[in-house]
């Protein structure tokens, strides 16, 4: 398909969001309201991705024209064990999207079809392989809501608008996955969402622009890796840029996340399926990574890309087991109570690969506070874990004004040396935030591959200069940043000032002449 023609879908699926937006203005604010939005379009994409799925399986075993949605329920029922283990779900035909769809007007009782519908979804595929990834997943989908309206027609007539303004999009055939439509149309959501609603929203989404940094980094020299992982996954943004980038065969075992917020957890796995990933290609907690990590069995992974949050408060060292887990326990000091982004960095260097690369989104502070994080990055360095430090630009997320930084972690390096790189300044400026362009991301990237010098930009620094520096990371440390003020010529100033004082006193000796006039 061309790049115009995917524009134009694009776009076309972008208004058509708006403008559901826009019929439940109001009703529903809009962090909730995506949930909303999210949740049907989920559902009519395990509708369409079963029924597709059903439906060429007929076709490839020669029974042409026939069509599952079509299909009565008693004899769908006697596919259902197949189909779950295949697929991990199962959807009767009366209970697919576009036949709820095609009655909704008339369902007196929408909402709880919509609820009977949701709970026989996820209690398909209880017991089996794909318990885990579906359980709760229409948690955040509350038909019941007022929020929705004050009465049930109320909400019902909410919720035939959603179900209709989701049906009218325009997704492509769900075989053709070229313009990846469901997952746009996610990530449209969140960004649109994420820069309205400030921290609520912005905390937990990497807009794309620093997704791509991140991940192209991280992968700079590979072709495939055996998995993904993220400490911090949110709603899994980062973890799905990795397949962009690399492609979907490329990752041979899967995705692999934590996030301790359920909605966003919920999202998290929603997405997973809207990039059509199956059910046993990833694996998502529920949990507080830092003191409770639900992926000992899985790591080491090759690529770590995580954007965690900053600054949060964590047990610390009010936990005496912690500084005995084997993930912080190597730099002999845990990061302070009060700021975690530490502990984040040591959790995902344990579970590096020997061949693996970490980057990582850091709190600019990290990189030059005394106490407990000195010591770490002194551990970092002292074992040469630190590829390379890179200083972006402020204002690139939503919610947050701060210049972040990106942290490079990898266990077999090359050589003892880290790179400082000062991408401040490679940005543009989008309405009022900065936006990594196409060519700030090669630039950033192309110096980071060839682990070049270039005058105030980047900067090599071996062990002595960082040691000399007490382990301060800071890019401002290493690179200068380049002098932009204009040079003046004190000698030729002097000559003006000396000429404009002349001209002064000739004028003032003229005006004392006109007033001795007007007084005599």
């Amino acid at each position: 398909m061309s790049e115009t023609k995917k524009e134009q879908e694009r776009d076309e699926l972008h208004r058509a969001i708006w403008a559901i937006a826009d019929e439940l203005r109001g009703a529903v604010d809009g962090w909730d309201f995506k949930n909303y939005v999210l949740g049907t379009m989920f559902y009519r994409y395990i509708s369409e991705n079963l029924a597709n799925y059903i439906n060429s399986g007929e076709a490839a075993a020669g029974n042409t024209g026939f069509d599952y949605t079509r299909m009565s329920d008693e004899e769908a029922e006697e596919a259902r064990e197949g189909l779950v283990e295949e697929k991990g779900f199962f959807i009767l035909p009366s209970e697919l999207f576009c036949n709820v769809c095609a009655s909704a007007a008339v369902d007196e009782n929408l909402n709880e079809t919509l609820e009977r519908i949701f709970r026989h979804i996820e209690e398909s595929a209880q017991g089996s392989e794909s318990e885990n990834s579906f359980a709760g997943l229409f948690d955040d989908f509350d038909v019941n809501s007022n929020k929705l309206g004050s009465t049930v027609a109320k909400r019902n007539e909410k919720l035939v608008k959603l179900l209709n303004g989701v049906a009218d999009m325009n997704l492509g055939d769900v075989k053709d996955h070229d313009i990846d439509a469901f997952g746009d149309a996610y990530e449209y959501l969140m960004t649109m969402y994420a820069s309205n609603a400030g921290k609520s929203g912005g905390e937990f989404f990497t807009p794309a622009d620093v997704s791509e940094l991140l991940t192209r980094l991280s992968t700079v020299g590979k072709t495939e890796i055996n998995k993904v992982y993220d400490p911090a996954c949110g709603s899994g943004s980062l973890l799905l840029k990795a397949e962009k980038i690399l492609g979907r065969d490329a990752i041979r075992n899967g995705f692999f996340g934590q996030e301790i917020n359920i909605t966003t957890y919920n999202l998290c796995r929603i997405n997973m399926f809207l990039h059509d990933v199956g059910f046993d290609k990833f694996n998502i907690a529920c949990e507080d990574t830092l003191t409770a990590p639900q992926h000992w069995d899985e790591e080491p992974f090759e690529l770590i890309v995580s954007n965690p949050p900053y600054s949060i408060k964590w047990a610390g060292n009010e936990n005496p087991l912690l500084i005995n887990d084997p993930r912080f326990a190597p730099a002999g000091v845990l990061a302070p109570k009060s700021k975690a982004d530490m502990a984040f960095i040591m959790h995902s260097l344990s579970w590096l690969a020997a061949n693996g690369t970490a980057a990582i989104v850091c709190f600019p502070g990290i990189m030059y506070r005394g106490g407990a994080e000195q010591k770490i990055r002194k551990y970092l360095i002292d074992n040469n874990f630190v590829d390379c430090i890179i200083q972006l630009p402020s204002n690139l997320f939503f919610g947050t004004s701060i210049a972040t930084c990106i942290m490079v972690l990898k266990r077999g390096k090359g050589d003892s040396k880290t790179l400082f790189l000062d991408a401040s300044n490679e940005c543009m400026k989008v309405t009022n935030n900065n936006k990594l362009m196409p060519q700030h991301i090669d630039h950033i990237v192309n110096t980071y591959a060839g682990r070049v010098e270039e005058k105030h930009f980047s900067h090599l620094a071996d062990y002595d200069e960082i040691a000399r520096n007490e382990y301060n990371l800071s890019v401002s440390t290493y690179v200068e940043a380049e002098d932009t003020r204009e040079k003046i010529d004190i000698v030729k100033l002097n000559a003006e000032i000396a000429e404009i004082v002349a001209r002064e006193n000739v004028l003032r000796a003229e005006i004392d002449k006109i007033v001795a006039e007007i007084e005599g």
